[in-house]
């Protein structure tokens, strides 16, 4: 329970090497949620950051029996005096590490339970899902096959750790490999990261969209507004000249060193991915989720295609629930290896994810191309109902919305059968060019009007609301779309 560092790594490895259970926990969890957690787990012993760890109370956790700092592994809190005896040998060992060539670790069975991760879902309660042995194996062993790590290799460990998706392959992946691992101790704001990508200069990136589309939005895209640059875009020769020193300025934001820039989490801006192909960026999406551990989908940026979430990975098998899955979303659905085994005391939603066969019902929409690359439209739960039942998918329109100049963020909204766009605006951006508050209504505005015209009639915006102050997010910095419904 804490941010990421090279303690938490080697905690989370001590206790699956141990053969216990690993219950890594976002810091973003507020003390009551880690306490309730905790007990539902029925967790021994918890690792605590110690600014986290004077925020919770252990007369909350009555199954707790120990707690240990990560900042230097000192006891925090014991509850039995054999605790307190096993807090004293493990600072032996931490001292006089034992002779490895004394050291034997028998493997545990495939099928053991590795993990209980809980969601930071957008329906407003969390779930724990329980990751095997081989669930995690899975995914470590698919990206090895696929992805372009070697031993040695530099990367930089910025996702939070305690997510799948950052701890399966900015840790365990380089892990098993041998490579470098840097772990961020700070917020990963654009700035902080630039610097860091800089001085660690990383082989494979993992990123949220959001990091790339705001240095798209506040670097980049100004540039490509200029006279001068427009018409050397225009003239052939140029253009490819242009496009060029645009890539090598990009590389170089993300340290110069990286193949690959792989994007996971939520979609990517179609305008920020039509100008990165274009200057041929190294970048590609993948889609996943925490049931999966995480990986459903990838593909590397020299086969991915517009708009796509890549292939489903081979230890997987993908159908999407539709008549017609070229033409018509449906529900993707998954089985395999990675497939977790349920959720923990929670029969019911196990029944509902998992069905009779096998398959995972992810919750998420999509199309499937005739070569196995997908499309993702948006979480069937936030998906609304057209005047005449075409299926409307806000993420797609909000996608539009974030890159509208001064838009921090935005969440479309069903209000009185129209639709309605909520957005924050970006104060930073705002106050860089003097811009009045006043002022806004009347250019969001001009671009609704601007994109109702190139949209279906049925995904028109109606209106515009601004919302003062961010959005309420999961720890995993997903909007909770259902406080705005």
């Amino acid at each position: 329970y804490g941010k990421n560092s090279s303690h938490w790594a080697i905690s989370y490895l001590s206790i699956i090497t141990y053969k216990a259970v690993v219950v890594p926990i976002l810091p973003n969890f507020t003390a009551n949620e880690l306490q309730h957690l905790v007990n539902h787990s029925e967790s021994l012993l918890l690792y605590s950051s110690d600014s986290l760890w004077e925020e919770l109370d252990p007369t909350a956790m009555p199954g707790l029996r120990a707690a240990i700092s990560l900042e230097d592994f000192s006891p925090k809190f014991t509850r039995h005096n054999d605790d307190a005896d096993l807090i004293v040998r493990f600072n032996v060992v931490k001292l006089n590490p034992p002779d490895k060539s004394k050291i034997t670790c028998t493997p545990p069975p495939n099928t053991t339970l590795f993990a209980i991760i809980y969601t930071s879902g957008t329906s407003g309660f969390s779930k724990g899902v329980m990751l095997t042995h081989n669930n995690i194996t899975a995914n470590i062993v698919y990206a090895r096959r696929n992805m372009p790590l070697k031993p040695g290799d530099r990367i930089l460990s910025f996702l939070p750790l305690a997510h799948a998706y950052g701890c399966a392959i900015e840790f365990l992946y380089p892990f098993t490999l041998g490579c470098h691992i840097t772990f961020l101790g700070k917020t990963p704001s654009p700035q902080v990261l630039i610097k860091a990508f800089g001085e660690i200069k990383p082989r494979l990136i993992l990123s949220v969209p959001l990091i790339l589309e705001k240095i798209y939005k506040t670097n980049l895209k100004p540039v490509l507004q200029e006279q001068k640059i427009r018409l050397m875009m225009s003239i052939p020769v140029l253009e490819k000249i242009v496009q060029k020193k645009l890539r090598e300025k990009l590389m170089d934001v993300f340290g110069g060193n990286f193949l690959e820039l792989v994007i996971g989490g939520a979609a990517l801006n179609e305008e920020v991915q039509i100008f990165l192909r274009k200057i041929k960026f190294p970048f590609t999406v993948g889609y996943g989720m925490t049931e999966c551990g995480p990986l459903i989908s990838y593909a590397p940026w020299y086969e991915n295609r517009l708009n796509s979430a890549g292939r489903c990975v081979d230890t997987l098998e993908m159908r999407i629930d539709s008549a017609n899955p070229e033409t018509e979303a449906g529900e993707i659905l998954v089985r395999g290896e990675n497939v977790m085994t349920g959720y923990y005391k929670n029969e019911e939603a196990t029944r509902n994810a998992i069905d009779e066969e096998g398959w995972l019902h992810t919750g998420d929409l999509a199309t499937m191309d005739s070569d196995g690359f997908i499309y993702i439209k948006g979480r069937s739960k936030s998906m609304i109902l057209g005047p005449s039942g075409q299926n409307i998918y806000p993420e797609e329109i909000e996608s539009i919305i974030n890159n509208w100049p001064y838009v921090l963020e935005s969440l479309v909204v069903e209000r009185k059968n129209q639709l309605v766009a909520l957005i924050c605006p970006d104060l930073d951006a705002i106050d860089k060019d003097h811009i009045q508050e006043s002022e806004l209504p009347g250019i969001f505005n001009k671009y609704k009007e601007q994109m109702n015209q190139r949209i279906p009639d049925y995904m028109k915006i109606a209106r515009i609301e601004i919302y003062q102050g961010e959005f309420e997010k999961t720890p995993k910095r997903s909007i909770k779309r259902f406080l705005y419904q």
